[in-house]
């Protein structure tokens, strides 16, 4: 199936953003259409040229790496480009029939987010788009034809979508169902084994149950999990134990069967099998791919903002330099924040508070989740400017109710937005008056 790899999906901020740096990064070509250059599509009068399409075909084949899934034939892939061409034609028609308009400001924010994504001041980025023969202004009307698209679809499919109390209801007993088999389960669990030898003697059993129980009063008395795992575990210590998260299949039946009880977080009696005695603590359960936790970050920053008087550059560097001083014991991160950083943050030290997954641009949430307790990383740009991170703890907590109500609410929502989507752009494309010229 050709046109199914370029079946218009619902654009996203991030999907869009990540095409127009795919045009930002490719070789560069002339915007106007050389002198053969010919109609190979009429939308509802407005034709798509040759010059266009050859243009997307370019930008394409130049954005795939050595791991990129096989293309179809030419001719099918050109014919399957055209349609995307011929959808999107008619969706901007449809956004400007209706009155849908873009403010300067938003394409402004859009034009500075991209910058920023490429590590680039505004400056750079418009003489880079110069050099590979994108002029300011046809970049801009990338930006204001993508945004225009997103709104139109977010106000004509995903805006009319509502889903009720009951369906939601509905959704969360069905999940609760199915998590009591563990066929839908992944879990991922830290275990400490004391082992026993081949046809161990009863003084042995005994010996290494005395032990276990040592380990059990040391549990209760305050010592983690993971403390005791890297003192006893005659098994794998590394990452405090931990066997991965998988299919309950995929472990044996006796660990599953003793963490099924468990909360995550929640520790085992001891289990025995022939090679010796195993605690278990569960790390993290999913019931078809979904947690029911949530890993939340505790981290401090330092933003600095990119405008006429602070380049990128000069901002990582002043950042980097801060880090190094911070590390020395030179100054803290604290006063360090109070005294730079531009945001609201700034009057706690940079303090973020407590964040789950969504609330941080992913750029910064990435960071977060590679840093040890206590890190600061290297300076990072996002798009709003340049940031030093610290993480100060990590924490995994069950989700409310409230938030399980809500995902999956979320869930039902996205599902039936994608089943709207393709009805929507099939009704789009079949109003629209579409004559195709292509001769290839």
């Amino acid at each position: 199936m050709v046109h199914s790899l370029f079946t218009p999906n619902r654009m996203k901020l991030h999907v869009w953003i990540f095409s127009l740096l795919l045009a930002i990064n490719t070789a560069g070509h002339a915007q106007t259409a050389p002198n053969n250059d010919y109609i190979v599509a009429l939308v509802n009068s407005e034709p798509i040229t040759n010059a266009e399409l050859e243009n997307q075909i370019r930008q394409l084949m130049e954005s795939r790496g050595p791991q990129s899934a096989p293309l179809p034939p030419a001719a099918d892939l050109r014919a399957a480009l055209l349609e995307r061409m011929v959808v999107e034609r008619a969706q901007l028609q449809l956004a400007r029939e209706t009155g849908l308009r873009i403010d300067p400001a938003a394409i402004d924010q859009a034009e500075a987010n991209i910058a920023a994504q490429n590590q680039l001041d505004l400056g750079q980025l418009r003489a880079n788009l110069e050099r590979r023969g994108t002029t300011q202004a046809a970049f801009r009307k990338q930006l204001r034809d993508q945004l225009l698209i997103n709104r139109l679809q977010e106000r004509e499919v995903e805006g009319r979508i509502k889903i009720s109390d009951a369906e939601v209801e509905a959704a969360l007993a069905a999940r609760k169902e199915a998590a009591k088999d563990p066929q839908n389960q992944e879990i991922n669990l830290g275990h400490l084994f004391l082992a026993l030898p081949e046809n161990p003697s009863a003084a042995k059993v005994t010996e290494a149950q005395q032990q276990a129980e040592k380990i059990l009063d040391r549990l209760k008395a305050g010592d983690s999990f993971e403390s005791l795992v890297q003192q006893f575990s005659a098994a794998e210590r590394s990452n405090a134990g931990q066997l991965g998260l998988r299919p309950a299949e995929r472990y044996p039946p006796l660990f599953v069967n003793a963490s099924q009880a468990l909360a995550v977080g929640g520790v085992s009696q001891w289990v025995r099998s022939d090679a010796g005695l195993h605690l278990l603590k569960l790390l993290e359960r999913r019931v078809n791919g979904l947690s029911d936790t949530q890993v939340q970050h505790h981290a401090r920053h330092i933003l600095l903002r990119l405008d006429a008087s602070l380049t990128l550059e000069q901002a990582t560097k002043q950042l980097a330099a801060v880090r190094e001083r911070i590390l020395s014991g030179a100054t803290t991160f604290e006063a360090q924040a109070r005294a730079l950083s531009r945001d609201g943050s700034a009057a706690q030290g940079g303090d973020l508070g407590w964040a789950g997954p969504g609330l941080f641009v992913p750029e910064f949430e990435q960071v977060l989740a590679r840093l040890r307790e206590k890190e600061i990383a290297e300076p990072l740009v996002s798009r709003f400017g340049v940031h030093l991170i610290e993480l100060l703890e990590r924490r995994i907590v069950d989700l409310t109710p409230a938030q399980l109500g809500e995902r999956e609410r979320n869930l039902l929502r996205a599902k039936r937005a994608d089943e709207a989507f393709e009805a929507w752009v099939r009704d789009v494309r079949g109003r629209a008056f579409v004559e195709i010229r292509d001769p290839g």
